[in-house]
């Protein structure tokens, strides 16, 4: 009779072991998927980044140039205006020098909007207030500052990917082990539920990750 008891619950514990490797191994499949697809949407998200970076450098780089063109306006302004109060000015020459004054004045002024539109960007400032094109078309300008809110955003997003990349790498160790251990039907369900849970972890952080994500 304890014989067949025996065999009965060796009978229930390998039936019982191989519901759980299935179990595992569905779950492992499941959540390889997940991660693969999360490893694809983060790649996308770090490309978009480095745009976001490159193009931080390349307005900020604009924007310098900008600044310089505005001072060495600036110092030929000062300069002609310390002329015409020194009297230093030949006689007939006034109206040449007072007309680059003005033509000094009005590219300060085209300078500075400039700067403003690169550094805020178009869509932050007023229509009238559009200074700067950009191949050929007025209002397209994404500003300095908007760039880098977009690689802020985006780096944000690309960190909470890796973190749910490990616990999806996590989940599917768990998996593996569970069907290692083929002989503990009990130390298999801990293993699957430990699986679950972090993949369900690395689930959740991945969907956040995309939703924050600009």
């Amino acid at each position: 009779m304890s014989q067949k008891n025996a065999n009965v619950k060796t009978v229930e514990v390998s039936v019982a072991s191989e519901k759980a490797e299935a179990v595992g191994g569905v779950l492992i499949a499941f959540f390889a998927a997940l991660m693969a697809i999360s490893q694809m949407i983060n790649g996308e998200f770090e490309e978009e980044m480095m745009i976001a970076h490159n193009r931080v450098v390349n307005y900020s780089s604009w924007y310098q140039s900008k600044s310089i063109k505005e001072s060495l306006k600036e110092s030929e302004l000062d300069y002609l205006e310390a002329l015409l109060n020194t009297g230093l000015v030949a006689e007939g020459k006034e109206t040449t020098v007072l007309a680059t004054i003005k033509s000094s004045k009005e590219k300060i002024q085209k300078y500075d909007a400039e700067k403003t539109e690169i550094l805020l960007g178009s869509a932050n400032i007023a229509k009238e207030d559009w200074a700067q094109d950009l191949d050929g078309e007025m209002g397209k300008i994404i500003g300095v500052k908007e760039w880098e809110v977009l690689a802020t955003e985006y780096d944000s997003a690309t960190k909470k990917f890796d973190i749910a990349m490990l616990f999806f790498q996590i989940s599917i160790v768990l998996g593996a082990v569970c069907i290692i251990i083929y002989d503990s039907p009990r130390l298999q369900k801990t293993f699957i539920v430990l699986m679950i849970i972090f993949g369900v972890l690395g689930t959740i952080i991945a969907t956040y990750g995309y939703l924050i994500a600009p």
